[in-house]
């Protein structure tokens, strides 16, 4: 069974984006539902990815409890027994969560020279202001992990902006505090991947105030929001196999898609080649056998 959309009866609904929708619990909690939608250049596509949404969910929640020592996070629970009546049926795909306010800015780490900071590179040696030094290949492992952040758009695409924009965005203080923690969060998600023979080539995170207190919220370290590489097939040069939704971007760019609304139709494999990507990340990110 797939979701595209969602209607929980009593709890209002306050937000639907591409791939989440928010419901109202109280004045201090919301509860994430994380539908089988899938968006490729900021284009949702009519067919649903089986399993994604409970995929988003599930390791999601398993990355918050893993990164708590890390500061805190907007997270409460994912146990079915936790949520509201009305998300019994949705359990296995939604989140109770901490209402935050949130910061206005995407908080990307890249520790491989990939997607569009692969592009940028080509033209000019930097990334998001960050000069890297001459002759790196398309996925080239970077000498650091770099911050590179971007605007938050609620239409239309995202933009990258080099940390001193983020600056005059947010104040100077609150970029650096958004840096310091990205970068502890991308560290230590990067080391679990290692350990697994996976890659942590880049992620994004977004942050919000929940009692004055700075927390990273909506997901972590998902497919959804980071390119997972495997270890044994990496070899820099191309853009290495990945469990993530760059196996979309591959099918519609090759298609010739003006990344446009409407978005093109996927095919069966390339649906179900993502779905299997996804589940693969779950696997071995957790150790759990997917059910």
């Amino acid at each position: 069974m797939t979701l595209m959309t969602t209607h929980l009866e009593g709890l209002p609904l306050i937000h639907r984006g591409k791939v989440r929708e928010t419901y109202e619990v109280d004045d201090r909690h919301l509860l994430l539902v994380a539908t089988d939608r899938i968006s490729a250049f900021d284009v949702v596509f009519d067919q649903p990815i089986p399993d994604k949404g409970s995929v988003l969910t599930r390791l999601s929640a398993w990355w918050f409890e893993q990164l708590a020592d890390l500061g805190r996070s907007h997270f409460v629970s994912a146990d079915a027994d936790a949520l509201p009546e009305p998300a019994a049926a949705l359990a296995d795909r939604s989140m109770l969560v901490r209402r935050a306010d949130r910061v206005d800015a995407e908080c990307v780490v890249r520790g491989y020279l990939a997607g569009s900071g692969w592009a940028e590179y080509q033209r000019s040696r930097t990334v998001c202001g960050h000069r890297l030094p001459d002759g790196l290949r398309e996925a080239d492992r970077l000498p650091e992990p770099i911050f590179t952040p971007s605007t938050k758009a609620e239409v239309g695409h995202d933009e990258n902006i080099s940390r001193s924009q983020l600056a005059d965005l947010v104040g100077v203080e609150l970029a650096g505090q958004l840096e310091e923690r990205s970068i502890a969060l991308y560290a230590e998600g990067a080391r679990r991947a290692e350990e697994v023979g996976l890659i942590l080539a880049d992620t994004k995170f977004e942050f919000g105030y929940i009692d004055g207190e700075l927390a990273v919220i909506d997901e972590v370290l998902t497919p959804d929001s980071s390119r997972f590489w495997d270890r044994e097939r990496y070899a820099p040069g191309s853009s290495p196999a990945s469990f993530d939704k760059q196996f979309v971007r591959d099918f519609v760019a090759a298609s010739g898609w003006n990344k446009e609304p409407p978005a093109p139709v996927l095919p069966e494999e390339v649906v179900r080649g993502t779905r299997d990507r996804y589940v693969a990340a779950y696997e071995r990110l957790t150790g759990r056998t997917w059910d």
